[in-house]
């Protein structure tokens, strides 16, 4: 077998592409180890810490305001780029 990657092993994620919670981080509440078509990988840590989401099936009529805010304000429809934190906050998260 392979020897893993070891940016997979710093970040204690299984495998590329799956993010992971990270509680215990001071600041951000998600990390992943992306890695695009072109085999190009990078560490992305990204969320903020402590703050709850409704994902994307809000039930309230204030989870249905912030989460359409939150993709408007970060310009979700347009986070194509795998290796940025804002692509993986507007699919994971919102």
């Amino acid at each position: 077998m392979a020897e893993k990657d070891p940016k997979l092993v710093n970040a204690g994620v299984s495998d590329y592409n799956k993010p992971k919670r990270t509680p215990n981080h001071p600041t951000k509440s998600w990390i992943v180890v992306a890695r695009n078509s072109e085999g190009k990988t990078k560490t992305i840590r990204f969320g903020q810490q402590g703050v709850t989401t409704e994902g994307s099936d809000p039930k309230t009529d204030r989870g249905k305001a912030r989460r359409k805010s939150f993709r408007a304000r970060h310009k979700c429809e347009t986070a194509t780029d795998i290796l940025s934190a804002r692509y993986w906050a507007c699919r994971h998260l919102w």
